[in-house]
């Protein structure tokens, strides 16, 4: 019969290895109660959607150009960090943001971006790309404070107007909107940008529509603004050639008419679904700015109609929610701030897509969420986060009236009173 080895003399007892438990970290994302109602969510959705489609056709629209510079993917992969960037920032402003600092941090902001400016367009840290001096160079990035500009002036001016009723306020009341617009408008058009200065004057007259300021007191300033956009348009030769262009039909296809021309090519070469995504003839150095200015006639040539119709519908369905929080708020600031929005993001891509199909003249702007560009990418994630957090958390609450009882002898002896 076998007995227990007697103890210290025993075999020895070897200790096996025990396999450690891996540090595991776990990142919590938000629910989509904390990330808002039905409008904001809506919001964000449109807003990633249009991103992602926006990767897809910078990818193709950029390889080729992008592989004469040694990396096919070098546009793509900065246009998709600015991506990851702007959606977490997106996110956390949605979800974090305490609202009630807006309209005191919106001021100061607003004199950075303007600062950050007028230093590209007048001193040497400007750098001029395509004719306009609106970015400044540090290491390999640029960065286009115009972009930031637009931002800030919205959250501006709608702090202006949750602080004055725009229906009490006359031509001297809106005095400081109209120096605010000018500041912002002065400094872009300081470095040539026709484009941007042409929304930035279209957030301007969104907020003073949506601030609810009667309309025989714009009369004059309408008229005052109109003038100078004229006299603007025609203070460049290359803006009066393009102009005259698109009035007076294109003859100069070799020059003038280059950009235009290629661009319905494309456009036709598209047909209804289009030859496919990555098969497009134009950006093989045949349309200028093909992965910018001009992608959507990369997207109606590579998806044909039907996507640029998709494309569309994305940006009206935009127009509805942002509409919706304008209206369904009693909140002055998210009022003007979604309005202005819109005016901006739906303004500026219906621009875009005017200039591509030949009905506006060659002006210059991105397609918002779409185009490449980090810097606009950014300000554009940035306006949505603000406004997903002001969908549900406004600045100011309504203050709530007291329901009296008709009954109530009080109540009788006030109706007593007005009879």
């Amino acid at each position: 019969m076998d007995t227990a080895p007697e103890a210290g003399t025993g075999n020895p007892v070897v200790r096996l290895p025990v396999a450690r438990r891996p540090i595991v970290q776990r990142i919590a994302l938000p629910s989509l109660s904390a990330v808002g109602g039905g409008d904001a969510l809506a919001l964000g959705a449109l807003t990633l959607f249009l991103v992602g489609f926006g990767l897809v056709m910078v990818l193709s629209s950029s390889s080729v150009e992008a592989s004469v510079k040694g990396d096919p993917y070098g546009d793509f992969t900065t246009q998709g960090l600015a991506a990851l960037v702007g959606a977490g920032g997106m996110l956390a402003l949605a979800t974090r943001l305490p609202t009630t600092w807006l309209p005191r941090l919106a001021p100061v902001a607003f004199l950075v971006a303007v600062g950050l400016q007028l230093l590209t367009a007048l001193t040497p840290l400007g750098t001029n790309i395509g004719g306009n001096q609106n970015w400044i160079r540090i290491g390999g990035a640029s960065v286009q404070p115009s972009e930031f500009v637009k931002l800030t002036l919205v959250l501006t001016l709608a702090s202006f107007f949750s602080r004055r009723p725009g229906e009490l306020l006359g031509l001297k009341g809106l005095v400081p909107v109209f120096v605010i617009g000018a500041l912002g408008i002065g400094s872009v058009y300081l470095g040539g940008d026709l484009g941007t200065t042409l929304i930035l004057t279209l957030i301007v007259a969104a907020a003073l529509w949506f601030g609810q300021v009667r309309l025989r007191v714009l009369v004059l300033p309408a008229v005052l603004a109109l003038t100078a956009l004229a006299v603007f348009a025609q203070a460049n030769g290359s803006r009066t050639s393009r102009l005259a262009a698109w009035q007076h039909g294109c003859t100069d296809l070799l020059g003038t008419c280059w950009q235009t021309t290629q661009a319905q090519w494309a456009l036709a070469n598209g047909g209804l679904t289009g030859v496919g995504i990555g098969n497009s003839v134009s950006k093989w150095f045949w349309l200028p700015e093909a992965d910018n200015d001009f992608i959507a006639a990369i997207i109606g040539e590579e998806t044909g109609l039907l996507g640029l119709g998709v494309l569309l519908a994305c940006f009206v369905a935009m127009a509805v929610v942002l509409l919706r929080i304008s209206t369904r708020t009693h909140d002055r600031f998210t009022r003007a701030a979604a309005g202005m929005t819109l005016a901006w993001l739906v303004g500026q891509a219906f621009a875009n897509i005017a200039v591509v199909v030949g009905v506006a003249p060659v002006f210059g702007v991105p397609l918002p969420f779409v185009s490449a560009g980090g810097s606009s990418l950014l300000a554009n994630f940035a306006v949505v986060g603000c406004l997903m957090a002001l969908a549900d958390r406004p600045v100011t609450r309504p203050a709530v009236r007291p329901v009296v009882n008709p009954a109530h002898p009080s109540a009788r002896s006030r109706l007593a009173g007005v009879r």
